[in-house]
């Protein structure tokens, strides 16, 4: 910070904005508004760009409606911004702003000077922010204008106002906009108010989102200006409304985001808005057992996220005589539903079991908890849900009942769901563990290391086997398997007895040596020879089946073969190179910016240069990935351009 107040010394305010780096708008408004914000213009809703007094930058920025704007570089080096946007200050527009002025001054555009009667000042509502004054949303209208407005507005009567006001909203289409939905929720006539948001949901949920992340282009719906009046209709006293226009959005949005081809910005931007849904749903006139209802409707129709507000909600404290009602009404739902049958029921087994998880909430939080037991050894033999039962009934201390039901859930479930069976297994380790009967847990263990060979259920089995003395032989056994396939308890000197479980079979499709679980197991034991031995035994055709991770890989032998490490990561950075999507360059970089830690260590940083150079000259076309071979070197974001 010290460096960069110095140079802020030495510099003209609008020269600031030329030093700006990647890093630098990441620490300002985060690198998800940054990302955002650099797409905004790129896009081209950057217009009318000019230099306000004190050095600010001003522009107009198109999102769901034309927004002013205004950044200067502040105090501590990094810009700030105010906004007419509901979000106010420091947003994706206040970032556009910044990427365009660069923009332009890299093409060497003349940037104009903004009048002192433009109007974005007037919409900005402040005279001068030099970043010294008010933060933002403060007092921005404090000094001579709060002065000079209220003069103004004192030595008018009624009449006068009345034409003041009529002048303005002419001349200003949304503050006309703005005093009629004002006057909707003043006066309770909001009819006409939230049949237009409707259809304003509506009219912005038609388009899905979408980003082209090669070509830079893209769109995503903005929904704050949707927020922004719900939270007017909310402090106005109108809860019911807001809840309404909240089913409207969940059931718009999931279409929406259904069609949308992004990474998520739509949802986002439709789960700002549930905040105040939610505020909305605990002030409602609903009573409190059909606002938990609400909310458990509205969190099992939800696919991609859009209502965790409404899963925070439910885990407030609300009165037990709620809870109880809720559950009633969940159970019933449970009865009248028909029973999942058949292997492809999946999704309705999975909905099921939501609806069934709630119903079991509902009944813990009414304090009625001898109904939950019951109700899962039902609701397992429906849809297979044998792991919640076993559960319970250990929490109980029935281990009894649950060694029972873990056989029967095995039984029932591993053909069809080996995931679930597996996971019983483990109950049922738990409970030997419990018991503290160490050779079978030990046995149980190596035997779900011939069902799932990895290096942490190797680690489980030393764990396992050192507290029977026996590790030394049970290593030597389990890596002769992964070799060889000669299952370890079929050897004479096997040192474990028997589990009494279903004794599992070696996956032949796989085939010997187990090379991707010897290379991990390596990689555990920090022998770097081991795993260079058996990474270069991988079959070269059948390499992407074997998902040997090359980061792993480079990572466990950087200190014992450091040139190999960094062959490896310029390979995979490479590869990723070659492919046209701006996240595969973001995931380059970072195994770039690993190879260059290690060459720095070897004190070969001109040899890497040599290197950085090579590979822009191969991609030159490529303006992201240009980009993040910049934020790597933290290069200014303009001189980055020449």
């Amino acid at each position: 910070m010290v460096n960069r107040g110095l140079k802020m010394k030495r510099k003209a305010p609008l020269d600031l904005f030329l030093d700006l780096t990647r890093s630098d708008l990441d620490e300002w408004a985060g690198s998800r508004i940054a990302d955002r914000g650099r797409r905004y213009q790129q896009q081209g809703r950057v217009t009318d760009l000019a230099v306000a007094r004190n050095n600010a930058l001003i522009a107009w920025v198109i999102g769901s409606e034309r927004y002013a704007t205004k950044v200067l570089v502040g105090d501590t080096g990094l810009p700030e911004s105010i906004c007419s946007c509901p979000y106010a200050m420091d947003c994706k527009h206040g970032v556009a702003v910044v990427f365009e002025y660069l923009k332009q001054v890299g093409n060497s555009r003349h940037v104009p000077t903004a009048g002192a009667d433009d109007e974005r000042l007037a919409l900005l509502e402040y005279e001068e922010w030099d970043g010294s004054e008010a933060e933002p949303g403060e007092d921005a209208l404090s000094g001579d204008m709060q002065i000079e407005i209220d003069d103004l507005l004192n030595g008018k009567t009624r009449a006068q106002l009345i034409d003041l006001i009529h002048g303005l909203a002419e001349r200003y289409p949304e503050m006309a906009q703005d005093l009629a939905d004002r006057r909707q929720i003043t006066t309770g006539e909001t009819q006409g108010l939230v049949t237009r948001l409707k259809r304003e949901i509506q009219n912005i949920s038609d388009e899905p989102g979408w980003q082209n992340y090669w070509q830079n282009e893209g769109y995503t719906p903005d929904y704050s200006g949707i927020r922004s009046k719900l939270d007017a209709l909310l402090k106005g006293g109108h809860p019911n409304e807001v809840l309404a226009l909240g089913e409207e959005l969940i059931d718009s949005g999931t279409r929406q985001v259904e069609m949308s081809h992004d990474e998520g910005e739509t949802a986002m931007e439709i789960a700002d808005c549930m905040l105040t849904v939610v505020e909305a749903l605990d002030r409602s006139s609903l009573a409190p057992a059909d606002r938990l209802a609400w909310a458990v409707d509205a969190v099992l129709k939800d696919q991609f996220d859009l209502c965790e507000a409404f899963s925070e909600y439910l885990h407030r404290n609300h009165p037990k005589e709620a809870w109880g009602l809720l559950a009633d009404g969940l159970l019933a739902q449970l009865k009248a539903s028909k029973a999942v049958r058949g292997r492809d029921d999946f999704s309705r087994s999975f909905a099921r079991d939501r609806l069934s998880g709630w119903a079991i909430e509902a009944l813990k939080r009414a304090g009625r908890k001898q109904e939950i037991i019951p109700l899962c050894e039902t609701e397992a033999k429906i849809t297979g849900s044998y792991d919640r039962l076993v559960l319970r009934l250990m929490d109980a201390r029935r281990h009894e009942d649950a060694e029972h039901w873990i056989q029967e859930g095995i039984r029932a479930t591993r053909d069809k769901w080996p995931g679930i069976a597996s996971s019983l297994r483990e109950k049922l380790r738990e409970i030997r563990t419990r018991q503290k009967n160490w050779p079978v847990v030990a046995a149980m263990q190596a035997e779900e290391f011939v069902r799932q060979p990895s290096w942490t259920n190797f680690t489980s089995c030393r764990k396992a086997a050192g507290k029977v003395n026996s590790w030394p032989e049970v290593r030597t056994h389990l890596l002769d398997y992964l070799e060889s396939g000669k299952l370890p308890w079929t050897r004479n000197s096997w040192p474990l007895p028997a589990s009494g479980l279903d004794t599992p079979e070696p996956d032949r499709h796989e085939g010997f040596p187990r090379i991707e679980t010897l290379l991990e197991i390596a990689i555990y034991e920090s022998k770097p020879d081991e795993v260079l031995r058996w990474y270069d035994q991988r079959p070269k055709d059948r390499f992407r089946r074997y998902g040997i991770d090359e980061d792993r890989i480079a990572a466990a032998v950087q200190r014992h073969s450091p040139e190999r490490a960094v062959a490896l990561w310029k390979n995979k950075a490479e590869r990723l190179s070659a492919q046209v999507k701006p996240r595969s360059y973001q995931e380059a970089g970072g195994y770039l910016s690993k190879a260059a830690k290690v060459m720095a260590r070897e004190k070969k940083q001109a040899e890497w240069k040599r290197y950085l150079r090579e590979l822009r000259a191969a991609h030159t076309r490529k303006r992201r990935l240009m980009d993040i071979l910049d934020d790597l070197e933290d290069k200014p974001i303009l001189k980055r351009k020449s």
